[in-house]
């Protein structure tokens, strides 16, 4: 099942990454895409490093992060947590 947000690009599916949002079509977290781009790496720069996405689902998943991002902070901590 996939829970619908409000954005075009950005989904969540309970089985995947439990239901972390994620790029609509792959596995990829809307928290990877953030990371490049608090790293410094430029959005349009971005699909280079993530071949498999459009520039346009970069600039949706940052824009749905500046919406979420108490959640989306809250996700990386907790992955943070795990890796330590």
């Amino acid at each position: 099942m996939t829970t619908t947000t409000n954005s075009r690009y950005v989904i969540r599916q309970p089985d995947v990454l439990s239901g972390e949002p994620i790029i609509k079509g792959s596995r990829t977290p809307v928290r990877a895409i953030v990371e490049n781009w608090r790293l410094g790496i430029r959005p349009e720069e971005i699909p280079l490093h993530l071949p498999h996405l459009t520039l346009a689902q970069v600039f949706d998943a940052l824009s749905f992060y500046l919406d979420n991002q108490a959640e989306i902070k809250a996700i990386r901590n907790s992955q943070f947590a795990i890796r330590n």
